[in-house]
């Protein structure tokens, strides 16, 4: 019976990095992103290294260094918050076509009018080329139980997506 391996001892090129790019200014969103990084470090998933970057200070070498994207953002007048819209404008061209094909997941929380930021960041993540493994999570109003269990399992199912096999 072999033993599993300590990640402190694992090699780093057999270790997947998920980068959570987010902005979080309210205690909704706050929320919203301890379930989703409970989701993304839960015990059952091994290999995963999960870096955390608040939107606006996120880099283009933050993403050419990851494997998969989980962003989180408010939904502001309809839109994605200038926060994560700032990410994307810096990264968008150093990252173009190194990044196309990699995963990544949504969540987008507001009191009213989501559709617009969905709609935004789908479009940019599209012409980036990635991949979108969930639809988006949108939650309105104060996230309930059923919407933090929402973005755990968000969290987790991104994780999982890029756990290295073996």
């Amino acid at each position: 019976m072999t033993r599993p391996q300590d990640p402190a001892t694992q090699p780093v090129a057999d270790r997947r990095r998920l980068l959570v790019v987010h902005h979080t200014p309210s205690p909704g969103m706050q929320a919203l992103l301890e379930a989703a990084l409970a989701g993304a470090r839960d015990e059952e998933i091994e290999g995963v290294d999960v870096v955390v970057r608040p939107a606006l200070t996120a880099s283009a070498v933050d993403v050419l260094e990851a494997d998969a994207y989980l962003l989180g953002t408010p939904a502001n007048i309809g839109y994605m918050s200038g926060a994560l819209k700032h990410f994307f404008d810096q990264i968008y061209y150093p990252c173009l076509d190194a990044t196309r094909g990699r995963p990544y997941a949504v969540y987008v929380h507001g009191n009213e009018g989501l559709e617009g930021a969905v709609r935004a960041i789908g479009s940019i993540a599209s012409a980036l080329g990635w991949d979108a493994v969930a639809p988006p999570l949108e939650v309105t109003g104060q996230p309930d139980r059923q919407a933090l269990a929402a973005c755990q399992e968000l969290g987790a199912v991104l994780a999982a997506t890029v756990m290295p096999e073996g």
